[in-house]
């Protein structure tokens, strides 16, 4: 049945998940800057338009995955009911291999570009919900090396194959989809060597199948639609920049995005981590947890954003072409403060005391607010600028949001560090689009130094805390 863990164990698993994350950011970073220097800008804004829509395909699912991860996160490998797994990723197979047919089929009816980029999606539909299986079973039943080393292998295949590609001369934007989508299938056959009994073999009757299959999605479905509407806060205004600006334009936001989303590797790994913890954590360490995370993270990230100002100066020599991206990624950057919150802290925390409801609620209330301001910034008045202005706002007011419904259930209080973030924010933004790379980097220099003065002393307990767990930890092994 259930294992309850404590804190060092939380620390061990998030060791093996950032370790995997290093070699994710390693392989983002050819990607994300040694292709745009080789490809020309047409192709590699062809090739973000297929990032930018095979993120979306796996709300094909309807809540399926998002309901086994949520009904199945408190039991271990061993105890896993197989043939009642297997027939839920037979049944996903089998519809998403039936989409993605008929993406093909109605591919043909277009130009070729839009074909290409259709057939690639189409087939991305079968590999993205099939390695998502193969993941998600890892980190369900807290597996998290071998979530690690699947997640480095899968990453390492993906990067190889692209410097092979670009060795080889390749500059179409297919090439490196196709790898994208091959490296999805290394993955899944790799993790199937661990998960032995989940795929193929014996299943349930059709009628069980049919009823998990609607626990599932009735389980998972607020789930899917919260973490997809999150998504889309950022994904809606990317749409709108390729629906309505021209190919180089979208090219060069895409890259802003892109950039930003390397700060967010780590989190990412850690959250991967958290959920499953939580869930096998006693309830009354949930609240003295997330105070602990929250009391570093902010800080931590604001500081990392400084980073931004010699980054700039070097991808300016770099990358000429965008320049006008790294103008964008200073507007962007302050995004992964408060996406981060959410995807490490807020979303964790609603999952684990099972608030699903007010997950969608808030990120429906969310998207609503952010379709209607970017409509107004892309069609109205056709300013970029205000757009990812825009894309900030929806996103930290989200977070905030978030964060009170975690408060009320916690029993703890945030909202002079909602003031001083938000003060941060602007600070950044003013620093990095108002001010050359020098004096941005002092003004927003000098703003750090009197918010982490503010925070000294949660960061001082922080800092004793983790003296003091190593003190613990040498004590042990002497």
């Amino acid at each position: 049945m259930e294992n309850k863990i404590g804190f060092g164990q939380v620390g061990k698993k998030i060791g093996l998940s950032v370790f995997a994350q290093i070699i994710s950011l390693a392989v983002s970073f050819v990607l994300n800057l040694i292709v745009p220097k080789i490809i020309d800008e047409h192709q590699y804004a062809y090739w973000q338009t297929y990032v930018l829509y095979i993120s979306y395909v796996g709300i094909l699912s309807f809540g399926l995955l998002d309901g086994i991860v949520l009904r199945y996160s408190q039991y271990n490998y061993e105890e896993l009911d197989r043939p009642r797994l297997r027939s839920q990723f037979q049944l996903l197979l089998g519809f998403t291999s039936l989409m993605a047919f008929a993406g093909i089929c109605i591919a043909f009816c277009f130009e070729q570009i839009t074909r290409d980029i259709l057939i690639l999606l189409s087939c991305g539909i079968i590999t993205r919900h099939v390695f998502a299986y193969t993941s998600y079973t890892f980190q369900i039943t807290n597996r998290i090396h071998k979530y690690a080393f699947l997640v480095v292998s899968q990453k390492l295949f993906y990067g190889v194959g692209v410097g092979v590609l670009l060795l080889l001369g390749a500059r179409e934007f297919y090439w490196f989809c196709i790898f994208d989508l091959l490296g999805d299938l290394f993955g899944t056959v790799l993790g199937a060597f661990y998960n032995r009994g989940l795929y193929f073999g014996k299943t349930l009757k059709l009628r069980d199948v049919l009823t998990e299959t609607r626990l599932n999605i009735s389980s998972g479905a607020m789930l899917l639609v919260a973490n997809w509407s999150s998504m889309l806060l950022v994904g809606s205004a990317k749409m709108m920049v390729q629906w309505h600006f021209d190919d180089l334009v979208f090219g060069k936001v895409s890259f802003a995005f892109s950039l930003s989303n390397l700060f967010l590797s780590f989190v990412t790994a850690i959250s991967v981590v958290l959920f499953p913890t939580l869930k096998r954590m006693e309830p009354e360490q949930l609240p003295r947890l997330y105070r602990t995370i929250r009391d570093v993270i902010s800080p931590f990230l604001f500081f990392i954003m400084l980073l931004y100002f010699p980054g700039s100066w070097i991808l300016e020599r770099w990358l000429p072409a965008y320049e006008p991206s790294l103008v964008y990624l200073g507007i962007l950057l302050p995004i992964v403060v408060y996406s981060s919150k959410v995807s490490l802290l807020t979303n964790n925390y609603l999952k684990a005391y099972r608030k699903e409801r007010m997950m969608l609620i808030v990120n429906l209330i969310s998207i609503l607010v952010a379709l209607l301001l970017f409509s107004v910034c892309v069609f109205l008045f056709e300013n970029l600028t205000a757009l990812l202005i825009c894309v900030v706002l929806v996103i930290m007011l989200r977070s905030v949001a978030s964060e009170v419904i975690v408060m009320r259930l916690i029993g703890d209080r945030f909202v002079l560090d909602f003031i001083t973030e938000g003060i941060m924010t602007v600070a950044f933004i003013v620093s990095a689009s108002v001010f050359d790379l020098f004096w941005g980097f002092c003004i927003y220099a000098a703003a750090l130094a009197a918010y982490l003065v503010y925070n000294r002393k949660t960061i001082r307990r922080f800092f004793t805390a983790i003296r003091t767990k190593l003190k613990r930890l040498k004590g042990h092994q002497t």
